[in-house]
């Protein structure tokens, strides 16, 4: 036999009996030293990554493959043995493996493991593992990841364990590639809000994990958290359920009797249903009670539905439905409904009441990415008239304050035309809580077309009278309804309903004379279609005057035209760059302006007011037209307006270039008035003016106006045609006048301002801030009583509170109003409201809102606030001590929504008077 042969044969032996997984490295040397040639194929990539189907070459220095693959050998002639009889052996692994190390990457071919030293990195698959020592036993398939020690003894490169989108952090970890099974020891991981840390955690598979000893908790510190719940044994379902056995709760590291023999906590990602446990209570009115009980529709991905009912012990209950919607780069909403049936005192008696209230809010808004020529939105709360103020269950102290409910739901679309169209069609809602009268429009429909300029030239600027003649069509219609809260949506609402359309064109140009002088002008012409109509007779049968409301077609017309020239003068008075206020610049805007609106008395007509018919009294058909009746009175008013700016410039000590700062004094101060031409008497206008200005670094803003009249009155304060100075008084008399101040200023304004808005406050009609309170929804006491997210907070820049300053912040409004109209010289409203929060601590928070009305000469709404953060918990107490929203409420319980649950709360319930 020959040497060639002879290989050849011992190549073939080899390969039958050698599976060991490491012993080609011998073999390889020696079949490349008699000629035979195996395929080899590697492929480095940053961090020596290899293709587990290839075969490296071998150095002295490393092993670049965890798994070896022996390639077949080419057909040899003669050789007697054309069929192998052993198949050959599958891949051990399924993908390509990468790692790294910072000191070293040691191979032991005795023990057949490969050791990764100091900022080790280990990528399989879809794995990741990092640690401070990594060991691969590629004869085991397995890998071994643990800490390491510094110099000062401390444990440092925690092992992180990353499959997909979980990651475990234990202390070291045991994990098979062939079986994937894993053994770890002292392991973290987060799914969702819940953390759990185990002192042995074995993996099954991809989706089963057992835990032994495990802490469950929502605490940030997962080693050493304040509060967790110790299982004994865990089944664990990444991002689907924790099932566990004897649970018991373990505060501040003391174990605490309340547990369980098992438990569980549903993790998934997706919203899934359930029933929502009711809060239990006691009322003085309504007896014992069981509140926001229900369950959780998951509906779908993009909208939800929770149905929540309440009952008490006395025959009361309420009922609810709550349902989101979202669409991403579409639109998103929330609808609420909620219904009250409240029953005070015992049948039979005296004092027996039953009231029932009802709520209804739509919040709906679309993405501007949904669509660029249309938009619909929605802001909808009506219902009836008390409903915040005799609700118990959704307490809400700025909507209960409030005395106004609106809504709004409208669509625009503009088409991309020359000129450019506009269209638009909306539904109002206007609900006056203590009139209980609504307003309402259903629907408004609103068209316009863009402005035409006959005479511009398409290209160029538009200069001179001619050029800059423009003209274009507006159309309104309206459906207007006027109703009492008791009549709402019933037949007789819609039997009132207004009907119309107006039409207006109106033309105006502008161009400039002298220079320094605008001068506009406008003519503008309306049409208005009404369906209502009235006719005024004398009936002789009754004896009186007889008003018919007529529903049918008709229709006027009116036009008026108006001028107006304006400029603006500027003037500086210098005081030197030396003086603190180096300079004043005042800046005055006045304006002279014309109207012209003709007598359009050929739409009056007279009626007799007596059987005699000797005496009439003229009216026009149209006095209920919802857009007005036609002018009767002839008018040439010539109007005269002042608008004035002050600004300083004020020596900056602080400013590095020596610029000094302009500082507003007054951002305006406006005086306007008229007089009639063609008027016979009383034809000066009252003179009005109005101010405002912003001071402390814009954080005070002060706005005041008043109303001089220059004419006198009589004894029964109807205005006369004598001038006041004639009849013994001043130039002016002031017959109304008003001022608000508002103030908002804190420990960082001296900074940033870190209270939110709350929404569902706006969206009931309350103010956003807590200058009447702040909003205690009793259906979910897990949020702050100060509006802050618990991520605002941070523990490590909070720790200089102590020492130097605590963080506060406060709020004024002040509002005074003077009457004068019939000589009665008083201060109709006067009132000072005040809200303020500080922390004394970390985490101690007290906040107060109040004031005093100086009219009625008594304390306003006043809440106490008092919270304490408790990291993971949260504990607060509140209170409104007298007036009619007299409440107490405590609670402490987790923040997490997972645990909601887990709390304690006890509150008095305001004493209702149900009407």
């Amino acid at each position: 036999m020959t040497l060639q042969k002879a290989s050849q044969t011992f190549t073939k032996i080899v390969l039958i009996v050698l599976h060991n997984k490491l012993f080609y490295i011998v073999l390889s040397a020696i079949l490349l030293t008699i000629g035979n040639q195996f395929s080899y194929s590697q492929e480095i990539k940053g961090a020596d990554t290899l293709r587990l189907n290839s075969k490296p070459t071998i150095n002295d220095t490393e092993i670049d493959s965890l798994k070896i693959d022996i390639a077949e050998t080419s057909e040899v002639e003669n050789d007697s043995i054309v069929n192998d009889s052993i198949k050959p052996k599958k891949n051990l692994l399924d993908g390509i493996v990468k790692r790294k190390a910072k000191d070293y990457e040691k191979l032991d071919q005795k023990k057949k493991q490969l050791t990764l030293y100091n900022e080790a990195e280990l990528y399989y698959t879809d794995i990741e593992l990092k640690s401070g020592i990594i060991v691969l036993d590629y004869e085991k398939n397995e890998v071994y990841a643990g800490r390491l020690k510094d110099s000062l003894g401390n444990y440092i490169q925690y092992p992180v364990f990353k499959q997909g989108s979980n990651v475990i952090e234990p202390d070291s970890i045991r994990f098979n590639f062939k079986t994937k099974k894993a053994l770890v020891w002292n392991s973290r991981t987060k799914q969702g809000d819940l953390n759990i840390k185990a002192e042995v955690s074995k993996r099954e598979n991809d989706s089963v994990y057992f835990l032994k000893n495990a802490r469950i908790t929502t605490s940030k510190n997962i080693d050493d958290p304040e509060y967790y719940f110790l299982v004994r044994k865990v089944k664990f379902v990444p991002k689907k359920k924790v099932v566990a056995g004897l649970t018991n709760m373990v505060i501040a590291d003391v174990p605490t009797p309340l547990g369980l023999p098992f438990a569980y906590f549903p993790m998934t990602e997706e919203s899934t249903s359930g029933f929502i446990i009711p809060t239990p209570g006691q009322s003085n009115q309504q007896g014992y009670f069981l509140q926001n009980g229900g369950y959780y529709f998951a509906l779908s991905d993009y909208y939800d539905l929770a149905l929540l009912g309440d009952y008490y012990t006395n025959g009361s209950y309420g009922l609810r439905a709550e349902s989101s919607y979202a669409k991403r780069y579409k639109f998103n909403g929330r609808v609420n409904f909620r219904f009250e049936n409240n029953i005070q005192g015992e049948r039979g008696f005296p004092d027996y009441v039953k009231s029932r209230q009802y709520n209804i809010q739509w919040s709906h808004n679309q993405d501007s990415k949904a669509s660029a020529n249309s938009r619909f939105s929605a802001s909808v709360n009506l219902g009836s008239s008390q409903y915040f103020r005799q609700s118990v269950n959704l307490y809400n102290v700025s909507s209960s304050l409030n005395n106004n409910m609106s809504s709004s739901i409208s669509y625009q679309h503009t088409f991309p035309t020359e000129p450019q169209i506009n269209f638009s069609l909306s539904a109002t809602h206007n609900q006056n809580t203590n009139t209980e009268l609504i307003n309402m429009t259903l629907p408004t429909l609103q068209a316009s077309v863009g402005r035409i300029f006959p005479f511009a030239p398409k290209d160029g600027i538009k200069k001179g009278f001619i050029k800059n003649i423009n003209f274009q069509y507006n159309l309104r219609g309206e459906n207007r309804i006027s109703t009492a809260d008791s009549l709402f949506f019933k037949p007789q609402m819609f039997r009132d309903a207004k009907t119309g359309f107006q039409h207006s064109i109106p033309i105006s140009t502008n161009f400039k004379v002298f220079k320094y002088f605008s001068v506009t002008t406008s003519a503008n012409y309306n049409e208005v279609w009404t369906l209502n109509t009235v006719n005024k007779y004398f009936d002789t049968t009754e004896n009186k005057v007889v008003t018919e409301d007529q529903n049918n077609f008709d229709a006027f017309r009116t036009y008026n035209f108006s001028a107006g020239i304006g400029t603006t003068i500027y003037g500086t008075f210098e005081f030197g760059e030396d003086k603190k206020i180096q300079a004043i610049r005042h800046v005055m805007r006045p304006n002279v302006s014309y109207s012209y609106t003709p007598s359009f008395d050929q739409y009056y007509d007279t009626y007799a007011i007596d059987a005699t018919g000797n005496t009439m009294q003229e009216y026009t058909r149209f006095e209920n037209s919802i857009f007005g009746a036609p002018g009767r009175n002839y008018a040439q008013n010539l109007g005269f307006s002042l608008s004035n700016t002050f600004e300083a410039k004020v020596t900056d000590n602080k400013s590095e270039t020596d610029e000094p700062k302009k500082v507003m004094l007054l951002n305006n101060l406006n005086f306007s008035s008229s007089y009639n031409l063609a008027a016979d008497s009383l034809a000066l206008a009252p003179l009005r003016m109005s101010g405002g200005t912003q001071l402390f670094k814009q954080k005070m803003n002060v706005n005041f106006a008043a109303t001089l009249d220059p004419y006198a009155i009589d004894n029964s304060g109807r205005r006369i045609d004598v001038f006041n100075i004639d009849n013994g008084g001043s130039l002016f008399r002031m017959t109304s006048a008003n001022m608000t101040i508002n103030y908002a200023f804190s420990s960082n304004d001296f900074g940033k301002e870190n209270s939110k808005q709350n929404d569902q406050t706006a969206q009931n009609g309350g103010r956003t801030d807590d200058l009447f309170g702040t909003s205690t929804d009793l259906s979910d006491n897990r949020q702050s009583l100060f509006n802050k997210d618990k991520d605002e907070d941070n523990s490590e820049n909070n720790s200089e509170w102590y020492h130097t300053k605590l963080p506060w912040d406060f709020r004024l409004a002040y509002s005074v109003t003077y009457s004068n109209s019939n000589r009665q010289d008083e201060i109709s409203s006067h009132s000072l409201m005040g809200s303020g929060n500080i922390e004394l601590s970390p985490r101690w928070k007290v906040g107060i809102s109040s004031g005093y009305d100086f009219k009625q000469k008594g304390v306003t709404f006043t809440q106490f606030r008092f919270e304490r953060d408790l990291e993971s918990w949260r504990m607060s107490f509140n209170w409104v001590p007298y007036g009619p929203n007299n409440y107490w409420g405590f609670f402490i319980g987790i923040s997490s929504s997972v645990l909601s649950d887990i709390k304690w709360e006890k509150r008095k319930l305001p004493d209702r008077t149900f009407r």
